[in-house]
């Protein structure tokens, strides 16, 4: 055992780097070591069914966390996509692939075992990809977690509806409903009022290690317990995450479980390309490739449309169905649950299982496909025509409407003080109107736009763009046509407040200073300094760097005297605490 342990690690280890090198998702090369080590391959390891049954596990992981990330109020509000856009997919992908299977001859029970199984995605390979990309925040990213959630929910009725189809009952050993039903309130209210307590206690211990077997206790032992219920090990990992998403120790259970969850993941993705049954591919390529492409293109087309009818736009609505258009892992359960019961001959379970690990080997090539072809062509970077400035004369413009630009122009309209503020990211510009916000879209750099904003009459403005290279080149463009305009202006570090400086900027503040100071001083008064002692270190902090930014002003053009500044300035602001010490002035 600990042999091919070996060889599964040391496939995963050799193989997913080198793909990665060529841009393509780590999931592939999984799916690909385990084609090479496998029976297929080189035979390094031969007991497929084991390893696979072994490192399902890690599914059983990633549904905790998933479990962990959503709070029961999140939860609540995600249920129009969960269950509308979910139900929706499921529901229409089952119709259409279940009426292909049976217009193929197959009977209604096992055209909708087919349908279903065929419309379920691969939770572990979609999120694996989105979070490689990040992209699990984008609209499309949402929408796709919405429906992974809705699909894995409905694995445990889909595992459950099998014994009844089935014309051998294979139902007849489970537990009656009512005591799976027993069994799920028993979990759901034991965890909600002991876990927590549970978990504080072990806490007391001060042990990584115990808080870590604890976790792992509390999945498995879920996860066991639905399982011997007649339910899924996934929904027991599942319900346990969510019991625990709004505990206090979260974060500090996902970060013990991700690492385990992560190697048994990966490993599951090995056992699948080894129990892939190359041969039928080898016997029956086209056949493979055939119903592969049918499958993604079939999903593809009920995902771009619900994403459509769901308020996504195009571009969101491609990119939707072109990471979900895959199959499941789930449907290698299913089909061979569906074997076992006689619903489906052995020979087309296997067709469908190798059906679906090929659709989740053409995914990450689709999704490179269509950001490298797709894209350029139905998504140009047309640049939008700059907004119509309304001719005001308002005292103050501001260039930046970032979360900085934002704060000072709230300020000044709180005062009733009229603003004109421009901004060059549309997108930016299109998020801040939903808010009721008067932007205009612009590049402040331009001396049309600035004249049309009023820069000759107005009195001040407010330089807060992010962008360094287009904050010196606004500032130049100023000072040069409008040198009666006093500039206020963000700087990014030290270097940026430099260059304002000697382009004539008025006022310079660098955006992190103020609030890194301040928390300073909340971080020396919880290692024991006093209220009164934080906040005269930081004053003499401040006064004492403000007067080196001066200095430093003449030299920055110097990088050896700019170093050689900073080593004399770090040494006498030293001294000075220690002078400040011996004089009581400052207790340290």
């Amino acid at each position: 055992m600990l042999t091919q342990v070996v060889f599964l690690l040391a496939a995963a280890v050799i193989v997913v780097p080198v793909l990665q090198r060529f841009g393509l998702a780590s999931v592939l090369g999984f799916l690909v070591a385990g084609i090479v080590i496998g029976p297929w391959g080189l035979g390094l390891v031969n007991d497929t069914a084991a390893v696979l049954h072994a490192t399902e596990f890690g599914v059983v992981l990633l549904m905790f966390v998933i479990g962990l990330e959503l709070q029961p109020s999140r939860l609540w509000v995600l249920r129009h996509a969960v269950f509308g856009v979910g139900g929706a997919q499921l529901f229409l992908t089952a119709l259409l692939l279940g009426g292909v299977a049976y217009l193929s001859g197959v009977s209604p029970q096992a055209s909708l075992i087919i349908g279903l199984g065929l419309g379920l995605s691969s939770t572990a390979f979609v999120l694996q990809m989105l979070a490689e990309k990040r992209q699990l925040t984008a609209r499309h990213g949402h929408s796709a977690f919405a429906v992974l959630l809705f699909q894995d929910l409905t694995v445990i009725p889909l595992l459950a509806l099998i014994p009844l189809l089935s014309p051998i009952h294979i139902g007849a050993a489970r537990p009656p409903v009512w005591v799976s039903l027993a069994v799920l309130l028993l979990v759901v209210l034991g965890g909600r009022f002991l876990l927590r307590p549970a978990f504080r206690l072990i806490a007391k211990a001060h042990s990584n290690e115990l808080f870590t077997m604890a976790t792992l206790l509390v999945v498995t032992g879920t996860a066991l317990l639905l399982e011997k219920a007649g339910l899924s090990m996934s929904l027991g990992a599942f319900l346990a995450g969510v019991l625990l998403a709004d505990s206090e120790f979260r974060h500090e259970i996902e970060a013990d479980i991700n690492p385990f969850k992560g190697v048994l993941l990966g490993l599951f993705f090995v056992a699948v390309g080894m129990s892939a049954n190359l041969g039928l591919l080898v016997d029956r390529p086209l056949l493979i490739i055939e119903l592969a492409l049918g499958l993604m293109l079939i999903k593809a087309v009920v995902l771009y449309g619900i994403g459509r009818v769901s308020g996504l736009n195009g571009q969101a609505s491609r990119r939707f169905a072109v990471y979900l258009c895959q199959g499941g892992e789930f449907a290698f359960v299913l089909f061979a649950q569906a074997s076992a019961g006689q619903l489906i001959p052995v020979a087309l379970a296997d067709l469908l299982s190798l059906t679906v690990t090929v659709s989740m080997a053409l995914t990450p090539f689709m999704v490179i496909m269509h950001e490298r072809w797709v894209v350029p062509y139905l998504e140009p970077q047309l640049t939008p025509e700059f907004d119509e400035i309304e001719q005001r004369d308002y005292p103050v413009i501001v260039a930046g409407f970032g979360r900085f630009g934002q704060i000072i122009t709230r300020l000044l309209r709180l005062r009733k003080i009229p603003v004109t503020v421009l901004e060059i990211n549309a997108e930016q510009v299109d998020f801040v109107r939903r808010f009721g916000n008067k932007v205009y879209y612009g590049d402040a750099s331009r001396l049309d736009l600035l004249r049309a904003a009023g820069a000759e009459r107005a009195k001040i403005l407010v330089l807060a763009i992010d962008d360094v290279e287009a904050s010196i080149r606004t500032a130049a463009t100023v000072r040069r046509h409008f040198p009666q305009l006093m500039i206020y202006a963000r700087a990014r570090n030290r270097l940026h407040y430099y260059k304002l400086k000697d382009l004539g900027v008025n006022v310079a503040v660098r955006e992190t200073f103020a609030a890194s100071v301040a928390l300073g001083v909340e971080v020396l008064n919880g290692v024991g300094f006093t209220r009164t002692e934080a906040e005269n270190i930081a004053t003499l902090f401040v006064e004492h760097d403000e007067k080196i930014l001066e200095q430093q002003l003449a030299v920055h053009h110097d990088e050896e005297q700019l170093i050689q500044t900073s080593k004399d300035a770090m040494k006498e602001l030293e001294e000075l605490f220690e002078t400040d010490q011996a004089t009581d002035k400052v207790s340290l």
